[in-house]
């Protein structure tokens, strides 16, 4: 089976440029025949996205996965936060990478569009079919749980307390801050059509992420207690 759709899938996960609309009306044209589902979602991706604001759509992305962000596009770090397994997981990626030859930009070889360049290039199915079962389908089904309005409101609560600022500022309504769900939902359809996945990271209040911005602000605010 070719897997070249998921180098397409990529861009959908690349910082926003002035052909960034262009360029995702592409991935959706050459998804729709063969995964009509996750055509849809990036229909809904496209009709929230301001695609004649770059500031703003760049801002919405570094809200979504940089700075002060709903998650992270380094999904080691979404499934093992800084425990020794994601640095498994990223020499293991780095071999694979220099093997295949995949560009990696200045990420590193965890970060979601790396991984996707990757399994469109490797051809040992065992190797495919553990990547896609143990690790990207996890992960993604993951980061689509950090969209929850329910999570979103933790991390408001977080963010708010301790940098005075919010994922989705008023505004800006939640739909359109939260639109990043939409092309993460788009690739999770595409996996389950592709390898039959099944939700197997359950969305609880002890993810690792939200976990790890909670723990930042309770250290920084016991190192202030000091001064």
């Amino acid at each position: 089976m070719s897997r070249a759709h998921y180098q397409v899938l990529a861009h959908l996960f690349e910082y926003p440029n002035a052909l960034f609309p262009e360029r995702v009306r592409s991935v959706r044209a050459s998804l729709a025949d063969a995964h009509p589902e996750a055509s849809e979602f990036i229909d809904t991706f496209v009709a929230l996205l301001p695609e004649t604001d770059l500031h703003m759509m760049q801002e919405l992305f570094t809200r979504s996965f940089d700075v002060l962000a709903v998650t992270t596009l380094d999904i080691g770090y979404v499934l093992f936060g800084d425990d020794y397994k994601r640095g498994e997981l990223l020499s293991n990626l780095n071999r694979e990478h220099i093997a295949h030859q995949v560009d990696r930009g200045h990420e590193l070889a965890d970060h979601l569009p790396n991984v996707l360049k990757l399994l469109a290039k490797l051809t040992d199915e065992e190797l495919v079919t553990e990547l896609v079962e143990e690790i990207l389908a996890p992960a993604v089904f993951r980061m689509i749980g950090e969209f929850d309005d329910r999570r979103i409101d933790k991390k408001n609560k977080a963010y708010k307390k301790h940098y005075k600022t919010l994922i989705d500022p008023a505004s800006r309504s939640r739909q359109v801050a939260t639109l990043y769900q939409h092309p993460l939902r788009a690739l999770y359809a595409v996996l389950k059509e592709d390898f039959n996945v099944v939700d197997r990271v359950p969305i609880t209040d002890t993810s690792g992420f939200l976990n790890a911005v909670s723990s930042e602000n309770a250290i920084e605010e016991k190192a202030n207690a000091y001064y």
